[in-house]
């Protein structure tokens, strides 16, 4: 459902508008477009620290994990030719 509502923007803002906007959306069309775009972002980058800080907080241990890992590996150059 949508809401109508008033918003003050300079002219500046106006001008870009509807130089991106053009004729093929209104100015509604196009400033609703673009927020849900920045919402979306915004989510993203959120979600996206969040899953930085999990990382972060657990590093030791996955590059513990990690370097267990590459000694069970056999070392380079031990692999018959093909």
């Amino acid at each position: 459902m949508k809401e109508k509502t008033s918003i003050t923007l300079s002219k500046e803002v106006l001008t870009g508008i509807d130089r991106d906007a053009g004729s093929k959306q209104s100015r509604s069309a196009y400033i609703d477009s673009v927020m849900r775009e920045h919402f979306k972002q915004k989510a993203r980058r959120e979600r996206d620290a969040r899953d930085v800080a999990i990382i972060n907080r657990h590093a030791e241990q996955l590059n513990r994990d990690a370097l267990d890992g590459l000694d069970d590996q056999a070392p380079l150059g031990e692999y018959p030719e093909e």
